[in-house]
C-alpha cells in the first residue's frame, strides 16, 4: 500500500505538507518523497529518501529548509521512489501515485514501441509512477491524459499532480478502490489518502472524491475537471486493516467499523471465555466491540511496545517483518495465566504471526486460546491494490491448506470461500488445529459489509469471495 498528501494555500505549505505526509506512514515503508512549487521563481523542489531503516520525520526534517512555496505533494510509498518531476507539452508537473499496475510489462512495451523512454528505474524495473506520467502526457490536457491512465491500466491508480501554475490535481482511481479525501481550512485546501492527516493540521473534511473523479485545488477552491463514475468498488480491507482508527472513507469511520464487526460477532458467539483482547493495533477496535457484544471484560493481555516499534509494516523484507511482528508485542502474564482468552485480529494471511502469538499466549499461562477474525478467510490474492508483498497465492495459508486437501491450490475456491460450506469448515478446522487453538471463527462477508455500512455492490471483496467488477 502507499499513501499521499498534498496541500495548496495562500501561505507556505511546507509545515502542513511535512506533517500531513508523515500521517500516512502506516501505509508504507520503502520510500518517501516530497515536492513543492515556488511561484516566485517558478521552480520545483524535491527530495526522496529510503525509509527501510528509519522513519519519515528523521529523514526529512533536515530537508525542510530547501522547500519553498504555497503548494506541495508528498508520498509514503511501498513501491517506487516518488515524486517524479516531468517536463512535457502539458508543462512541468510533479506526480505521486497510490497504484498497482498488473499489466505494467504490456504498457512498458507499448510505450517503448511508441518511441517513449523511461529514465527512472526501481530495483531494475520500470518505475510505475513514471509510466503513469508518460500515459498522462499522451493526452491533449491533464483530464484526457488521466483518463488515458484509467483506460489503459489493469489494477488501480489514484494520484496527485503538482502543476507549474501552483495548483494540485487530485484524481481518484477509476473504480474508487483507493480513497482521496479533500480537506479545507481558512486559506488552504488539501487532498490525502487518510483523513487522519487533517485534525491536527486544522483541516476539516470537505468531501470524498468519487471513483474516477478529477479535481483541481487552488487556494481559492476546488474545481471539478471530471465527474465521478457511477460504479464504485472501494477496497473493503481498508477498514479491516490498512486504515488508521481515526480515518474515514465514504463517511464510514475505521474504528467504528471495527467495533461494529466485533459487536456483531460477540452477540452471536456461543464460546465461553473469561475476557477479550485485541492484537494491537488493528484488532483492538474489534475486541472492544466483541467484549460489549458478548458481555465479557476487555483486557490488554498483549501490549505493543510503541517507543521503538511504532509502525505496522517495518521492515520491507518478509522474514524481518515476521520477526518485528513478534518482538513488538509483549504479553502480560497477569492477564493471561489460567484464563480462557479470546483474541481478536484483523486477518490471517500467511499464519506466521498467528503461530507466534498463540505460542506465547500458552507459554504465559493461558488456559484456552480462542481467535476471532474481523473478515472472512483470504482465499484470493488481490490484483487491484498493493495488498501485501506476496509473490504467490501459496503464501496464503488458505491456499496451502486447499492444496493439501485437493492436490491443487486453485481447486473449488468458490466452495472454500463460502461460509458454512463443508469445504470452508474443513479448511478452518485445519487452520485451528495447526495452531493449537481452542476455537477459530471468521466474520462472514455479510457481517463485514453490514459493519462497513455501504452496499455490497460498492465494495471490493475479491480477496474473500473472488468477485470482481470486470
Amino acid at each position: 500500500m502507499s499513501g499521499f498528501f498534498g496541500t495548496v494555500g495562500r501561505q507556505s505549505c511546507v509545515t502542513d505538507l511535512f506533517y500531513g505526509t508523515d500521517y500516512n506512514s502506516h501505509l508504507g515503508t520503502r520510500r518517501a518523497g516530497m515536492a513543492t512549487f515556488d511561484a516566485a521563481d517558478g521552480q520545483f523542489s524535491r527530495s526522496i529518501h529510503n525509509l527501510e531503516n528509519t522513519y519519515f520525520r528523521t529523514k526529512f526534517e533536515s530537508d525542510l529548509g530547501k522547500f519553498r512555496g504555497n503548494a506541495g505533494i508528498g508520498v509514503i510509498s511501498d513501491t517506487d521512489p516518488q515524486p517524479i518531476v516531468i517536463n512535457s507539452h502539458l508543462g512541468k508537473f510533479a506526480i505521486v501515485t497510490v497504484a498497482k499496475i498488473s499489466n505494467i510489462k504490456e504498457l512498458e512495451k507499448e510505450l517503448l514501441e511508441g518511441n517513449m523512454h523511461f529514465g527512472e528505474l526501481s530495483s531494475g524495473n520500470t518505475n510505475q509512477t513514471e509510466l503513469i506520467a508518460l500515459l498522462i502526457i499522451q493526452g491533449r490536457n491533464f483530464t484526457e491524459g488521466i483518463e488515458n491512465v484509467f483506460n489503459k491500466i489493469k489494477g488501480s491508480c489514484s494520484m496527485l499532480l503538482l502543476t507549474d501554475d501552483g495548483a494540485i490535481i487530485a484524481a481518484r482511481d477509476k473504480w474508487g478502490r483507493t480513497p482521496i479525501v479533500i480537506g479545507r481550512k481558512d486559506g488552504a485546501f488539501a487532498a490525502t489518502s487518510e483523513s487522519s492527516s487533517f485534525p491536527n493540521l486544522d483541516f476539516d473534511i470537505d468531501r470524498y472524491l468519487g471513483p474516477g473523479e478529477i479535481v483541481r485545488l487552488t487556494a481559492d477552491g476546488v474545481e471539478q475537471m471530471r465527474k465521478p463514475n457511477e460504479r464504485m468498488q472501494i477496497c473493503s480491507f481498508l477498514w479491516v486493516y490498512y486504515g488508521f482508527p481515526t480515518s474515514s472513507y465514504e463517511g464510514r469511520n475505521v474504528e467504528d467499523m471495527r467495533y461494529q464487526s466485533g459487536y456483531e460477532m460477540g452477540q452471536t458467539d456461543d464460546s465461553e471465555v473469561d475476557c477479550a483482547c485485541g492484537i494491537p493495533d488493528s484488532g483492538v477496535g474489534m475486541a472492544l466491540g466483541y467484549a460489549d457484544g458478548k458481555g465479557v471484560p476487555y483486557k490488554r493481555a498483549i501490549s505493543k511496545y510503541t517507543p521503538t516499534w511504532p509502525r505496522s509494516f517495518t521492515p520491507s523484507r518478509q522474514e524481518l517483518r515476521d520477526l518485528v511482528a513478534k518482538m513488538k508485542l509483549i504479553p502480560n502474564r497477569a492477564m493471561l495465566e489460567g484464563k480462557r482468552v479470546l483474541l481478536c485480529d484483523d486477518s490471517i494471511v500467511r499464519g506466521t504471526q498467528l503461530r507466534d502469538n498463540v505460542k506465547i499466549l500458552y507459554d504465559y499461562g493461558a488456559k484456552e486460546v480462542h481467535i476471532r477474525i474481523a473478515c472472512p478467510p483470504l482465499v484470493y490474492s488481490c490484483p487491484f491494490v498493493g495488498f501485501s508483498a506476496s509473490k504467490s497465492d501459496l503464501e496464503l495459508i488458505t491456499r496451502r491448506v486447499i492444496q493439501e486437501l485437493e492436490g491443487d491450490p486453485d481447486a473449488n475456491l468458490d466452495k472454500y470461500a463460502t461460509t458454512g460450506s463443508p469445504e470452508y469448515e474443513k479448511m478452518v478446522s485445519i487452520i485451528r488445529d495447526r495452531f493449537g487453538l481452542t476455537s477459530l471463527k471468521f466474520n462472514p462477508i455479510e457481517t463485514l459489509v453490514k459493519s462497513i455500512g455501504l452496499p455490497k455492490c460498492q465494495l471490493c471483496t475479491h480477496c474473500f469471495d473472488g468477485s470482481s467488477c470486470f
